[in-house]
This record gives structure tokens, sequence and C-alpha cells, in this order.
């Protein structure tokens, strides 16, 4: 199994504050699709977004993270229980889950030993939900200027793993079936100035560049480029959200 990867304990903070939230359209699919609200288990939850979620659903959520520093700020409810623990190798009992969510975090994962895992503790019938995210789109323009950020600035500052995002997760089967699915979903938020620069410090390949070359942040200047293309206070900020559905 594959060393653990922790890109996000030391901006723990931004990634909550900063970080865009899922839509409501999103759990509303995916609880349609459940056929049982029992239990639940919210994998590499960080601060607890969808697990908070999941909890005014399920009877009981498990939301495990590799990171204290990301659990030290989740949001607390008195049916979900927060541990510590790898996604590829947990202390649940066998036939556990009748739904399991993995958020903008698999591509991070052993998938091999996560799917053996996944196969373990989902009930039978169960249902996995595996999604992520791709770049806001604002307008032409500051597209245009994040697109170049992206992938002439930082790219060669992201983990490999961060192929599987731009891929969309075409390759990951998990060992169970696969439910297709032609529903399309949106992240959409308005964002200041002060949100747009919070989520780009809250990149992994930022904080990577920061640490190659001697604490210089690129952000700032992406910031600097984009603000004559800013127009008033707050812009529309879309998200592409592509999911992944599967059961046992």
């Amino acid at each position: 199994m594959k060393k653990p990867i922790d890109n996000f304990s030391a901006q723990s903070g931004a990634y909550k504050k900063f970080r865009p939230t899922y839509p409501q359209e999103l759990y509303v699919f995916l609880f349609s699709q459940c056929s049982n609200f029992e239990s639940a288990w919210d994998c590499a939850t960080g601060n607890g977004q969808v697990a908070a979620v999941l909890a005014d659903k399920f009877k009981s959520v498990c939301a495990s993270d590799i990171s204290q520093q990301q659990l030290e700020w989740a949001i607390s409810k008195d049916n979900i229980q927060y541990s510590i623990q790898r996604a590829e190798k947990t202390h649940f009992p066998d036939d556990s889950f009748d739904l399991i969510t993995v958020a903008q975090a698999i591509h991070w994962f052993d998938f091999n030993a996560f799917s053996k895992e996944v196969n373990r503790v989902l009930k039978p019938n169960g249902l996995v939900a595996v999604w992520g995210y791709g770049l806001g789109r604002i307008s032409t323009e500051i597209d245009e200027k994040v697109d170049h950020f992206y992938h002439e600035i930082v790219g060669d500052y992201w983990n490999f793993e961060r192929r599987h995002i731009e891929e969309q997760y075409e390759n990951l089967t998990l060992g169970l079936k696969y439910i297709k699915s032609n529903h399309e979903f949106y992240i959409d938020t308005l964002w200041n100035m002060t949100q747009f620069e919070g989520f780009f410090n809250s990149w992994s390949a930022v904080q990577n560049y920061i640490k190659a070359n001697k604490g210089i942040n690129p952000v700032p200047n992406l910031v600097e480029d984009v603000k004559g293309f800013w127009q008033g206070e707050e812009m529309k900020v879309s998200f592409p959200l592509f999911l992944k559905l599967y059961s046992k």
C-alpha cells in the first residue's frame, strides 16, 4: 500500500473557509438512490462538510481522515463519529455502511487497497458515491488567467495524482457495479476577491510551489492579473462537478 498523502493539514483553516460547498441537488439525487439510511461513512471527510449533511439523513455517520488538523475544523453533530484513519485500512466491521462518500479526495488513495476495504465494509446493496470538481469558471478573461496559472505557473507542482481529477475518475472501478447517471451538477457560488485569493491559497500545488521557491507565493500575482477583469464586489463562480456511483 502506498504511503498516505496529506497535502492539506498546513492550510486546513483556509481549506474550510474558502473551499466551495456542494449543491443540495447532489445530495437529493444521492439520497434518492439509497435504499436504507442506517449508517454512512464519509471517507477523507476533511472539515466534515459532507458528513454534516449525511447526518441529517442517516441515523449514524462515521467520518474519517488522516489529518488531525482538518478534523479540528470539523462540524460537530451528535450522530457523527470522527476518527483518524487511513481510507484503505479502517477498524469498521464488515458490512457496516449503506452509503460511502468520497468528495474530492479519492485520487490520493491507493485504489487497490481502498477497493478491498470498500467491498469489505459496504453492506449488500449499499452505494458508493465518489465525486470531484474541475476549475471554477467566472468569465472568459479571468478563466484564461486561471488556466494559465493552473498549467504554466503551478502546473509542475501538482502531485501526480491530480491527473485523476483531470480525467474525472474515468478509470475508477472499485470492483463494484458502476451505476451510470446522466445528471449534471454544478457548484455555483459568489466570490469577492478575498475569496478568490483564499481559494487558490488552499491549493496543494500552491503550497508545494511556496516550499520549493523559498516562501514565494504565486497567488498575489494571479490576483493582480485578474483585478482588471473583476466586475463589481462579487462575481458568480461555477465549478463543474462529476459524480461516480457504484453499488455492491
